[in-house]
Formats: C-alpha cells, sequence, structure tokens
C-alpha cells in the first residue's frame, strides 16, 4: 500500500453577507490588512498552522491545513473572534473543499521518457528542459499528478482525500501493467 501525505487543503466558505475587514484587522491581532496590496484580510493561525483570507463578500479561504478537520478548526477560530468583535456573521458555514494537493513515493525510480510514450501525449505533457516532472492528467477522478524520475509524485486538484487514493493506485497500477514500474 502506497503512503500518501496530504500537503496542503485549500476549502473556501462564506461567514455571511458583508464583513467590515478594517475593524476585523483592529480586533485581530497579527492580522494583515493592505487593500492597496491585496483586497483581502490575511490572518495566520500558529495552531493549526494555516492562513486565513477574508473577503469584503464575506467569502473567506482556508489554506495550508493538512486535513478537513484543521480546515474546520482554523475556520471556526477565526469565526468565533470575529463574533467576538461584534460582528454579525455565521458561526457555522458550509465549508467546500476546492483543492487537495498530496504526495508520495512509488518507492522506485521511473523512466519519464517511457512513460511520455506510453501513456500518450494526449495525457502528458513532459518538456524536461521546462520542468523536471511528467504532467499527468486523469478524467476519474479528475486530477493532476505530477511525476518525478526518483519515483516521488505530487496530486493536485482532487477534492476529497479519497480522490488521491484513487489517482495514485491507478496510476501505479498503469504504470506496473505497462512493466515501468517494479
Amino acid at each position: 500500500m502506497v503512503k500518501i501525505r496530504i500537503e496542503n487543503v485549500v476549502a473556501s466558505t462564506s461567514l455571511g453577507d458583508a464583513l467590515d475587514l478594517q475593524s476585523i484587522a483592529l480586533g485581530l491581532d497579527g492580522a494583515e490588512y493592505e487593500p492597496e496590496q491585496f483586497p483581502g484580510l490575511i490572518y495566520r493561525l500558529k495552531q493549526p498552522k494555516t492562513a486565513i483570507l477574508l473577503f469584503r463578500s464575506g467569502k473567506v479561504v482556508c489554506t495550508g491545513a493538512k486535513s478537513m478537520n484543521e480546515v474546520e478548526t482554523s475556520i471556526h477560530t477565526v469565526a468565533t473572534q470575529i463574533k467576538k468583535g461584534g460582528q454579525k456573521i455565521t458561526l457555522k458555514p458550509k465549508i467546500e473543499v476546492q483543492n487537495i494537493v498530496a504526495s508520495s513515493d512509488l518507492e522506485s525510480s521511473i523512466n519519464l521518457n517511457a512513460i511520455a510514450v506510453t501513456l500518450g501525449l494526449d495525457r502528458v505533457e513532459y518538456e524536461p528542459e521546462q520542468f523536471p516532472g511528467l504532467v499527468c492528467r486523469l478524467d476519474a477522478p479528475k486530477v493532476v499528478v505530477l511525476l518525478f524520475g526518483s519515483g516521488k509524485l505530487v496530486c493536485t486538484g482532487a477534492r476529497k482525500p479519497a480522490d488521491v487514493q484513487v489517482a495514485v493506485q491507478k496510476i501505479t497500477k498503469e504504470l506496473q501493467g505497462a512493466g515501468l514500474l517494479r
């Protein structure tokens, strides 16, 4: 069984119709709000180690989490602090995963040229002069897998951890079936 490590979960939600970012910035210690540079407020949490982006529209993006549990904890923590500051918000918003980035190791070096030819140019991009990895697009689940000669891989575009598991199993099976992986 191949070990998969979730590196980043990006999720979004809405805390309501409108947020007063200026007053939130004053109330949240360490918040960064420079509307001339970026339209949102950036708040970094130490535990779990995530970054929360808050927008005037009420939209919230959480990035840097290693699990859905960390996403929920981060958003709840910030929502609670904002509510204490006197803003009217939704405390239990519906959270939607936008992207999961995960890594794995096939535990064997692989020949990316042979893989590019075998998997077909309709599914892969491999330009070693531009980028050292082979980019493979899967249809089901709809994710992108970056393969490296070392056998390490990165999966991005997944919406749930099970998609990562399926993608890694699929690519492993395909490489083994073509005799390109021990």
